[in-house]
């Protein structure tokens, strides 16, 4: 359905970011304010306002659009102009990156992600018949870096062949950058890496897989859960490794949409006793 609102305020994005139907998210700043900011939306995409005709056609005209400039006036607004025009459910973010910072969102640390992923789609690449960390970190790609990111699954040995080969990042094996640190997991590596750590619902997400992935359920209740659950899923899902971070999705979906709006909730019925 289209969009109503010409604006979508920083706490509206921000509930749909990390979800299945968030937004295709396109960063209009002006380049030069673009590459001097430490910080980009998560899953942005840098796109010259000034040529919304020839970079709309690669968009997703089924997803809903919302544009970012510095502040929300001019550059994102007439970008999201021509979009609706063109029949885009395209809308501009309030108050632009200034009111993002205001509200004290995250950003994803750009210069990493420039450095290890330049291009778009990105690529990533792992061991196959992915369980917990494996499905964690593809989850937090896809929810938070780019929603487009192509993974990779391989036989253990190939993964840096494969990297070097197709210059997709590694990710999950030992002696390179996004692994295990001491008793943190790759998950907890990535959080750290991409600026994400401080994220209250990421950082009890990273707790809890953290424990479902190192044999420590006694780091969050839910991680007992997390584990059983996700080597029930591989052990259905067998070789199919990309059928695994469907089901897998939905779990890390509902997790982190849990620990964000629901955690409060209590089901406390006690059964009658006789």
């Amino acid at each position: 359905m289209f969009a109503a609102s010409f604006f979508i305020s920083p706490h509206d994005l921000w509930s749909l970011v990390g979800t299945a139907n968030a937004p295709q998210i396109v960063d209009a700043r002006r380049r030069d304010v673009y590459d001097g900011a430490p910080g980009l939306l998560p899953t942005a995409t840098w796109r010259d306002a000034a040529g919304v005709r020839q970079w709309s056609a690669g968009l997703n005209c089924e997803r809903p659009i919302v544009v970012a400039c510095k502040e929300g006036h001019q550059l994102s607004q007439a970008a999201a102009a021509h979009l609706r025009t063109d029949g885009f459910n395209a809308q501009v973010l309030a108050g632009g990156y200034a009111g993002w910072a205001e509200a004290g969102l995250p950003l994803v640390a750009k210069a990493t992600l420039d450095r290890l992923a330049p291009a778009r789609p990105s690529q990533w690449v792992t061991r196959r018949r992915p369980k917990i960390d494996r499905v964690a970190c593809p989850w937090l790609i896809r929810r938070f870096l780019d929603a487009d990111a192509r993974i990779l699954y391989v036989d253990p040995p190939e993964v840096p062949a494969v990297a070097k080969e197709t210059g997709a990042v590694p990710f999950d094996i030992e002696g390179i950058e996004i692994s295990h640190e001491g008793g943190r997991c790759s998950f907890d590596t990535m959080l750290k890496l991409f600026g994400l750590e401080a994220e209250p619902s990421l950082a009890r997400l990273a707790l809890i897989v953290r424990g479902a992935d190192t044999a420590r359920p006694d780091l969050a209740p839910e991680a007992a859960g997390l584990h059983a659950v996700s080597l029930g899923l591989s052990a259905v899902a067998g070789d199919d490794d990309h059928g695994m971070l469907r089901h897998g999705f939905m779990v890390y979906d509902a997790l982190f949409a849990w620990l964000r709006d629901a955690a409060g909730e209590r089901h406390n019925w006690p059964a009658k006793t006789v």
